[in-house]
Formats: structure tokens, C-alpha cells, sequence
């Protein structure tokens, strides 16, 4: 049984292929085109492990460039395949904190990986990878840096979470000397405060796992824990919980047709 699960993210495509429990995986920056960032992801899967397509069963996209992928049998939120990846990475997961490029979801699920309630912020960069990219732009550093300057700094106040007018807050600061450990220890708090309070929602999640491209920043996770007072889970394959939970339900619906 093989299947293949393609999250089309938007700033990195993630594709997972599962033989029986054996997982591969890759990821792609998505740039401009989700369609095409889709499918070179998935020819690079399948030749790096010596397969064509008729070799894969069943193909599963998520992500919200899923419907612009030509060759899946189905799409998926997104929503659906984190909570079921979250649980196939940590057994037990009740919530999952998704913060992918463009949006940042709490999802509740029943500890088995079905979605039983969830929030998402959609509607501004705020609390996302996009934010954060763009504050690392301004302090003239890469996004995959910041998560190592935060560490033992005091956070500075960041009271914008509008990614404009937060932008404006840190050329400020860092024109008034204000160290850029700290700015980027405040950036990292206001980004926790928004989702935890988006959690605190929902309910109290006992077991919480960290997914989407975001959860590889350690700042961002300590914070998390601080705001909400529980432990974060972060393994490291947290970043393809998506495109996982895609194989995992194409793998479902195989059996469920041969039933």
C-alpha cells in the first residue's frame, strides 16, 4: 500500500509517501506557482525512491494550494490532516497549534486524530510565518535565525500586532538602541499571545503538539508554553504533520474500499 500525502503550504510544499509504516519525505520552497511546486515535489519523491505514479495508490493534497494539484485523488483541509499528523507524531495529541505561512489554527481532537473543534486566524498575517518573515526582514536577519536570539532576553514591547505598524515598532526600536535579542524575544511573545488567547478559546489542551513550518522556531515554542502554562510538543518532523496526515487518510480510504 502506497500513498502519498502533498501539503501545498504557502511558502513551502511538504509531500510524504508511506509504505506501510516507512515515511520519506521532502520539501520544496512553494514560490509563485503552488501547482508546479506540487508536482515537482512529488516527481522528486517518487524518483529519489525509485517509483512512477501508477506505483502510488492513492494521493491525497492539502494545504491551500491543494485544489490547483492535477494529479491527487482528493483534497483535504488542511485542518483535518494536522490533527491526524499530529497524533501519528505523538500518540495521545487533544490540541494541536498549526502555524503554517499565511495562517495559525488551534485545533481540538478527540485524542485519536479526529478534529472535534477548531479556530483559525485568516484574516492578517498576525501570529503567522508570513509576520515573521517580515520581522526578520527588518532587523536585516533571516527567519531561520530567530529562533536561536531570543534566548534568556527580555522581551521589549511590541504592541502592534498589524504587521505594518508592527514593522514600523521595530525600526524604531532598533533605532533607539534597543538590543535586537530582545526585539526579537518580543516579537516571539506577541505572536505567543495571539494564539494562546486563541487556544484559551477553545479549552485546555493536556497534550499539545506544535506543528507547520513555524514550530522549528524555539522562540516562538518557549513563549507558547510560558502563555498558555503546558508543555509544547515539537518532534522533529512537526513541520510535515500535514502532508503525514494526508498518506495516513489515503491509507484510510484504501482500506476502507478494499472493506
Amino acid at each position: 500500500m502506497l500513498t502519498v500525502g502533498i501539503d501545498v503550504g504557502s511558502i513551502m510544499t511538504k509531500a510524504v509517501l508511506l509504505n506501510g509504516t516507512e515515511l520519506k519525505s521532502l520539501a520544496i520552497p512553494t514560490g509563485c506557482s503552488p501547482r508546479d511546486s506540487g508536482t515537482k515535489s512529488f516527481e522528486e519523491l517518487l524518483n529519489a525512491s525509485g517509483l512512477t505514479r501508477e506505483d502510488i495508490d492513492y494521493v491525497i493534497g492539502t494545504g491551500y494550494g491543494r485544489i490547483s494539484v492535477p494529479f491527487i485523488d482528493k483534497a483535504v483541509t488542511e485542518i483535518t490532516c494536522h490533527a491526524r499528523g499530529a497524533h501519528y507524531l505523538v500518540d495521545g495529541t487533544d490540541m494541536v497549534i498549526d502555524i503554517g505561512g499565511q495562517d495559525s489554527k488551534v485545533i481540538l481532537t478527540d485524542g485519536k486524530g479526529n478534529v472535534t473543534n477548531f479556530a483559525m486566524n485568516d484574516k492578517c498575517a498576525a501570529g503567522t510565518g508570513r509576520f515573521l518573515q517580515v520581522m526578520a526582514a527588518a532587523l536585516g536577519s533571516d527567519v531561520s535565525k530567530l529562533g536561536d536570539l531570543s534566548h534568556g532576553a527580555e522581551p521589549a514591547q511590541i504592541s502592534s500586532m498589524c504587521t505594518v505598524f508592527a514593522e514600523s515598532e521595530v525600526i524604531s526600536l532598533l533605532a533607539q538602541g534597543v538590543a535586537k535579542k530582545s526585539i526579537v524575544a518580543g516579537i516571539h511573545k506577541s505572536v505567543a499571545n495571539r494564539v494562546a488567547a486563541m487556544a484559551e478559546r477553545l479549552g485546555k489542551g493536556s497534550r499539545i503538539t506544535f506543528t507547520g513550518g513555524v514550530s522549528k522556531n524555539d522562540g516562538v515554542k518557549e513563549y507558547l508554553a510560558r502563555e498558555m502554562g503546558r508543555e509544547i510538543i515539537v518532534v522533529p518532523q512537526s513541520h510535515l504533520a500535514g502532508a503525514i496526515g494526508a498518506a495516513l487518510l489515503a491509507q484510510d480510504r484504501l482500506r476502507a474500499k478494499k472493506s
